[in-house]
Parts: structure tokens; sequence; C-alpha cells
């Protein structure tokens, strides 16, 4: 008998993202109604906003037809139409709750949603028992050919059948399918990195060295300039960190610069949009402090956008595409420092060579170390942060180029009078060079209530000049 009038109502299981949940069932004499699946008051719940894309059906006409144990490239979210069903559900996926069971028995009260590589399996307790799904990716031959199976009789799991399955209706397949200690796991989906030999994508290699679940592109395996690159089974990703960019801020105030800025920078990041999109991925976009002007001492991440050249002016456009994207992390860095040729390496070798340098003293910001924006990155995946924007640079007290080259140099061992400060305008006269912010020290608030805060600035700058060759 359906119990009617209950609260809807969340309970986790043993499964993690498993969920079994309580419907509102309200009935009368002349039947009953239920709202099945209510998108906001579900998402309000905690159920993930997967996106289903088909509705299916099974119907069962006798008491103890079972079917399972199947596990499937996709979420699921399963109610009973009708009847009353014993259903039975087993973690194949790869990881340290591989074999966990639960079961529990369903009626048209409740549902239960169902995380892709989860092992499916129900029996019908009574005749004529309908079985409804919703499920996020279309069925197809292809598919099917990606499920993972665990055999309904697996001693291991001991599921407890109501109808003993030598009583059942079963399918010769089902019968046929593997014990657990033969079931290849489930892989989870995976991250793509782009632009994976620049100073952050070696970074970003660092961070996830060892997780097989990483997938990393440079330009010779992923060009980002050419529309092929991005055909192909977007289903087996879960996320792309796009960590390439064309950075090089005086050429792209020329005309082939220009050009492949916009590309670079626009263009391709557009098509990572559309795809991530339409495939309910999550894009990880790196953005600059060139979005702004600089006329403001710290630039919170709602800050209008005001870049002066062409480089800025492209990141801005990027980071306008990536926010309309459903699922979208914008990381905002400045000054970056990495494993490459950089402004830290530069001075470190001038200091090494005697050589006293004028650097510019009226440009005010804090460096952004490249193991800290990937470990940075890491985090927002791996917590699950609030989508959105997201400043990540060094911490501690913002500094001109000068104090950052006058440090060096003492690190070096060399006098920090070696460095000379000079004025932006100064420097740059009768030179083509971009104009650039004169303030690129970012708020940092919003990251550290994320849970992340990265390392001070000075300290980095320490343990890379004396960790890192001379450039």
């Amino acid at each position: 008998m359906v119990e009617f009038s209950k609260a809807l109502t969340a309970h986790e299981t043993p499964i993690p993202g498993v969920v079994l949940y309580d419907l509102p069932v309200h009935g009368d004499n002349r039947g009953w109604f239920k709202e099945n699946w209510q998108r906001e008051k579900m998402l309000a719940l905690g159920l993930p906003d997967f996106g289903p894309v088909q509705n299916n059906i099974s119907f069962n006409e006798k008491a103890g037809t079972t079917r399972g144990i199947h596990a499937e490239p996709w979420d699921k979210y399963i109610s009973v139409a009708t009847g009353r069903i014993f259903g039975a559900w087993v973690d194949l996926r790869e990881g340290p709750s591989f074999g966990t069971v639960f079961t529990a028995e369903l009626d048209p009260s409740q549902a239960i949603f169902i995380p892709r590589g989860v092992g499916n399996a129900f029996q019908t307790l009574e005749d004529n028992t309908a079985y409804t799904y919703l499920v996020n990716d279309h069925w197809s031959a292809d598919a099917q050919g990606q499920y993972t199976f665990l055999n309904l009789a697996d001693e291991t799991a001991a599921i407890g059948w109501p109808i003993p399955l030598e009583q059942a209706e079963l399918s010769d397949k089902d019968r046929a399918h593997p014990r657990l200690a033969d079931v290849v796991p489930m892989k989870p989906k995976k991250v793509l990195v782009l632009g994976a030999d620049g100073q952050l994508g070696r970074a970003l290699r660092t961070a996830y060295d060892g997780d097989a679940s990483v997938e990393f592109a440079g330009r010779a395996d992923f060009d980002l300039t050419d529309p092929a690159s991005y055909e192909r089974n977007w289903k087996n990703y879960s996320a792309i960190i796009n960590a390439a960019a064309y950075t090089a801020v005086d050429a792209a105030e020329t005309p082939e610069g220009r050009r492949l800025a916009w590309e670079i920078n626009v263009t391709a990041v557009a098509r990572l949009a559309r795809v991530a999109a339409a495939n309910r991925l999550t894009l990880v976009h790196v953005s600059s402090d060139y979005v702004f002007d600089g006329t403001r001492e710290m630039h919170p991440e709602d800050e209008p956008f005001s870049p002066l050249g062409v480089y800025g002016q492209t990141k801005a456009a990027g980071d306008a595409v990536v926010s309309v994207v459903p699922q979208h992390y914008i990381v905002r860095t400045s000054w970056v420092i990495g494993d490459g040729s950089n402004f830290v390496r530069t001075m470190a070798s001038l200091a090494e060579r005697g050589i006293k340098p004028s650097v510019v003293n009226d440009q005010i910001g804090r460096l952004s170390f490249t193991e800290d924006i990937a470990a940075g990155i890491r985090h927002l995946l791996s917590t699950g942060a609030p989508y959105g924007t997201y400043n990540l640079s060094n911490t501690g007290d913002p500094a001109s180029w000068a104090e950052i080259a006058a440090s060096v140099y003492e690190l070096n061992g060399k006098p920090r009078q070696a460095v000379t400060g000079v004025s932006t305008e100064d420097y740059f006269r009768d030179k083509a060079a971009a104009p650039r912010p004169l303030n690129s020290a970012l708020e940092l608030g919003k990251l550290e209530a994320a849970g992340f805060r990265p390392a001070d600035a000075a300290e980095r700058l320490a343990e890379y000049v004396n960790g890192a060759p001379n450039a």
C-alpha cells in the first residue's frame, strides 16, 4: 500500500552519490498523483543537476522478474510507477567504495538517484510493476559497450533476493555476468588539461602526478585553432582545464599578434565553452589582471572590465564567453611565475652576471606561482566549490617589479641597491609596448572562503630562487 503525503526527503546511502528519496504522493478515491521529479525542489535537496535527456519505462508482467546488475556510463533517476520492487545497487566504480552494496524496497512513494558506474538491479515484488528511469545520455549500441556488469548471484555482494534467483525470471545474459573478482571497475570520467606544455601546464602535471583520470594535451595533441581538435567523445570527460593562452602582451599590439590573440584567447575559448555547455562539463579558464585598467589598488572578482590593450581585451572577451557556461571556474591570476622563461629567472640571470638593471617601480601587484595556481584549480574542482570567478595569486603585501627584482638580487647574494627603480613611462619611452595596469593586486577573500589560501609570495620567491636554475 502506497503511503500518502510523505515529506520530500533525501536519505544518504552507504554508496557515495546514491541517494534515496521519499516522494509526496497525494491520493483520494480516484487514485493518486505525485511529482515524480521536480528539478527545483530536488536541487534544493542536493540532487545533482544531472540533465536528463531520455525517459525509459520497464514493464514487468510477473512478480519475480529480476534484471541486472548493470552499471551504465550515465546517471539515472529511478522510480516506480506502479507496483513494488526490491532494488539492489553495487558500486562498480574504480576506487575505495568498489563493491559496496545497498538494497531497499521501492514503491511509487520513493525514488533513487544512481550515479554513473553504480550497478543497478531490481526484482519485482508484484505483478504488473512499471519501473521508470530518467537518464542523462541517449542509449546507443556503442554506449552499451561501455557497461560494467556483475552477476546477480555474486557471493561477495551476497544480495538477499526476496524471491530466490532459481525461482525468478532472469535472462540468459544476466545469468552469465562475471563475479566481483572478475569485474573490471568502471574508470572515472577524465579531466582534460589543455596547454599542458606551458608553465601552468607543467605545474598541473605535477599537481596531478599519478592521477590516471587526468589527460594532458599540448599543442601537438590539441590544436586550439583547428576545429577538428574539438571532435572527440566528450561523454568520457568531466572537466576541461584551459591552461593555454596567447600571452605575448606587446606582440598582441601588432597586426599579426592581434589576430592570434583573438583566435586563441577568444575564438578557441568560445569553442571550448560550446563543448562544455553541450556536454555538461566543467570548464576551468585562466584569466589575467590585464582585464582591468589598474586604477583601483585592489581588484575584486566583480570589478567591471576595463582592459587597456589588445591582450587584456581578448582575456576580458574570453572571460565573458566562459561566464555563460553553467559549470565554470574563471581563475584570475597576475604576474605568473613557473617552470620556464619569466621575470624572476631573468633577474636571477642578471644578478649572476653582475648587471645592474633599471626596473619599473610604479606597477604594483603580487606574484602568482604556478604550483599554487595548479593547487588552487585542483582544490576548486575536487571540493565542488560554487562556480564562478576566483582571484588566485600568492598572498602577502603587494610589491613593485623593482622591489621584487631587488629581492631576487638579495636572495642571490647581491645588494638590493643594484636594482634601480624607474617609472613605467620612462622605461617604455620610445619603445613599442602595450599599456599595462599600474595596480594588479587581486582580492583573495573569495578563494579563502572556498577553503584555499595560497602561500606567501615572499616565501615562494625564496624557494623558487634557491631551487630554480638561472635562465
